[in-house]
């Protein structure tokens, strides 16, 4: 059974899918690959209770590593993108051609970046720590400011726009951006 609610962020509303429970989609506005909004299934402000508060945590500097367990559809090459993902330490970044080589295929970078950007449960999946060859800022489903905005914040900067408390009622008014 899927359902979904939608919790405010320093990055915008971020939509929050379970899958039997499970937290399978974190969505932002404007997505590049965002499912229909009809697939998230019916609205429940009560699921997900302790990925709001990590993501709670994380937004106000206090959570470095997530402790969830998603439920992630997609290709065994995807999965395994995926955790790698999940091994880059906060506030450092990888290559897309490093995350190939750690899995053991140096010329995958391209499906490597095709992988990461399907990422299902981004911020919790830390897709924002890859970056281009050279370490330039290159696509990202949220948009480049948003990733702009992750990294400064994880590496101590303002990015996040000042302390951020997600709202559990869901997004009251636009948040100026940062």
């Amino acid at each position: 059974m899927r359902q979904h609610r939608v919790v405010d962020s320093p990055y915008g509303p971020l939509t929050l899918v379970a899958t039997d429970g499970r937290l399978s989609g974190l969505y932002m506005t404007e997505q590049r690959h965002r499912p229909p909004e009809e697939s998230f299934g019916d609205r429940n402000p009560r699921i997900l209770g302790e990925a709001v508060r990590q993501l709670d945590a994380c937004f106000t500097g206090g959570l470095k590593e997530f402790d969830l367990a998603p439920a992630l559809d997609g290709t065994p090459f995807q999965r395994g993108v995926w955790a790698r993902l999940q091994q880059i330490p906060y506030g450092e970044t990888r290559t897309y051609g490093e995350l190939a080589e750690s899995l053991g295929n140096p010329a995958a970078s391209r499906a490597v970046g095709l992988a990461n950007g399907r990422n299902p449960v981004g911020i919790v999946v830390p897709c924002h720590r890859v970056v281009g060859a050279a370490g330039g800022l290159t696509g990202y489903g949220g948009g480049l400011d948003r990733k702009r905005r992750l990294l400064a914040f994880e590496a101590g900067g303002a990015g996040a726009g000042g302390a951020a408390v997600l709202d559990p009622a869901g997004p009251s008014a636009p948040r100026p951006a940062a």
